[in-house]
């Protein structure tokens, strides 16, 4: 017993300097997401354009690298059908941070994504590949608290194909894709 408390003493001890560090950030904003502009067979459309949140944890080993978890959902209401789109993604992330009050950063999500839809009281879901690649500028406000000025997402997404009542559906994918977010970050 006395060899494990002198062990959590000293394993105590040698965290005390990485509990001066910034180790976690946590954002939370709004996101804007636009899919689309190319339909499968090859022409162009419009695309689709979907309002929702975004929010992500990012632990920071260092200044300069973290892994983060990233959450995201959209909403919009197409020909009278309201369709949703989550993302449940994670990757690493590469801070530029130099010390000053604002910090770039670009990060490689890899995950999940689901997308549902209902109309008149049936819905239908499908869950798929997701990879997100981009970036963002940090403005920090004081020691805990910043402003995500604007954060970049170029999006890829795969559904496999399936079967929907009786239906068979083919395998899509969709790289015409971009999610901007904004709001706030807070550190611990």
């Amino acid at each position: 017993m006395k060899k494990f408390l002198v062990l959590a003493i000293f394993v105590s001890i040698l965290s005390l300097p990485l509990m001066a560090q910034e180790k976690v950030d946590i954002f939370g904003g709004y996101q804007y997401s636009h899919f689309g502009g190319i339909t499968d067979d090859g022409s162009t459309s419009n695309g689709q354009g979907f309002n929702g949140w975004d929010g992500s944890a990012i632990f920071n080993f260092n200044k300069h690298l973290g892994v983060a978890a990233d959450f995201g959902g959209g909403y919009a209401t197409i020909s009278g059908v309201s369709s949703h789109v989550y993302t449940y993604t994670g990757g690493p992330v590469l801070s530029l941070d130099a010390g000053g009050r604002i910090n770039p950063f670009v990060h490689a999500l890899f995950g999940g994504t689901r997308l549902s839809a209902s109309a008149d009281g049936v819905s239908e879901g499908r869950n798929g590949f997701t990879t997100m690649f981009g970036g963002g500028v940090d403005v920090k406000a004081n020691r805990v608290i910043a402003v995500r000025l604007i954060q970049v997402d170029w999006l890829y997404y795969h559904f496999g194909s399936t079967t929907i009542d009786g239906e068979s559906v083919p395998s899509v994918g969709q790289s015409n894709n971009v999610r901007i977010a904004t709001g706030i970050v807070f550190r611990f």
